[in-house]
């Protein structure tokens, strides 16, 4: 048994929830899915969202709420289209060509922070 498989079975008996309701490799696939589309942050919080989706929806008599909730945002995560963001815009506008930053890493470091610079 892994480290993660004792540590989703310390969850499941702390909040006495049904071992089998709980699909690690589902669930870690949605955060995969989440991270490798969207971006990393959203990893953990589209599992959150999923797993209060399944809660609300089981209160409310779902069949197969968990399955459901990673469905619905697997396949939102899967299509998502990632737009530039202001830092990347303004990135690219002041290097049209893509060159910053291609030197050595010791360059590109303190380029970024010449606090980084070696004395």
């Amino acid at each position: 048994m892994s480290n993660l498989e004792r540590w989703v079975d310390a969850l499941v008996d702390e909040f006495d929830l049904d071992r089998e309701a709980v699909d690690i490799g589902a669930i870690l696939d949605l955060a995969r899915d989440a991270a490798h589309r969207v971006e990393r942050p959203a990893a953990p919080l589209t599992t959150f969202i999923a797993g209060y989706v399944a809660g609300l929806s089981a209160g409310e008599g779902a069949d197969h709420p968990g399955l459901d909730a990673m469905e619905r945002a697997t396949e939102l995560a899967l299509a998502w289209d990632v737009e530039a963001t202001l830092d990347e815009v303004v990135e690219d506008t002041a290097d049209p060509a893509g060159t910053a930053g291609t030197a050595g890493t010791e360059g590109a470091a303190s380029q970024a922070d010449p606090t980084l610079e070696r004395a």
